[in-house]
């Protein structure tokens, strides 16, 4: 069966991923909590819901689960993973804070990370995919 064939005949989820950056040059993780991916660390973000363009997704699910207002940039990179249950594309863009005090509504623990600490904590493994062009990023930042 072909890759394409095997994703059609599983659900997709689509969700979208802010890879929220600072002036300091570090990016925002959060971290799960234990009863959802089994805590592991990922980028903020999440389902689009319908008649929401991607960038709209992401704006809303941010200020849902971080109580910050953010500025979405460009189109970082599209992740296709395949979870034993459902086949996910994640659109990841750039984004910024631009205003509100960063809360954790849904997630344990947050880190800003460099490129130095970026592989230090345990990513979910769809947004270990992302890890690459998130690098590059961080290196044009600095």
């Amino acid at each position: 069966m072909l890759r394409r064939e095997m994703i059609e005949s599983r659900k997709v989820i689509e969700v979208v991923a802010a890879i929220i950056l600072d002036a300091a040059g570090q990016v925002l993780a959060v971290k799960c909590p234990e009863h959802k991916h089994g805590g592991g660390w990922e980028f903020p973000g999440g389902k689009i819901e319908p008649g929401e363009t991607p960038q709209e997704a992401a704006t809303r699910e941010i200020q849902e689960e971080l109580g910050v207002q953010i500025e979405v940039g460009r189109l970082v990179h599209t992740v296709e993973w395949d979870y034993p249950a459902f086949h996910l594309s994640m659109r990841c863009f750039a984004a910024r804070i631009r205003g509100g005090t960063l809360q954790l509504r849904e997630h344990t623990d947050s880190r800003w990370l460099n490129a130095a600490t970026l592989h230090t904590v345990d990513w979910l493994p769809a947004d270990v995919d992302l890890l690459p062009h998130v690098e590059r990023l961080l290196a044009l930042r600095n």
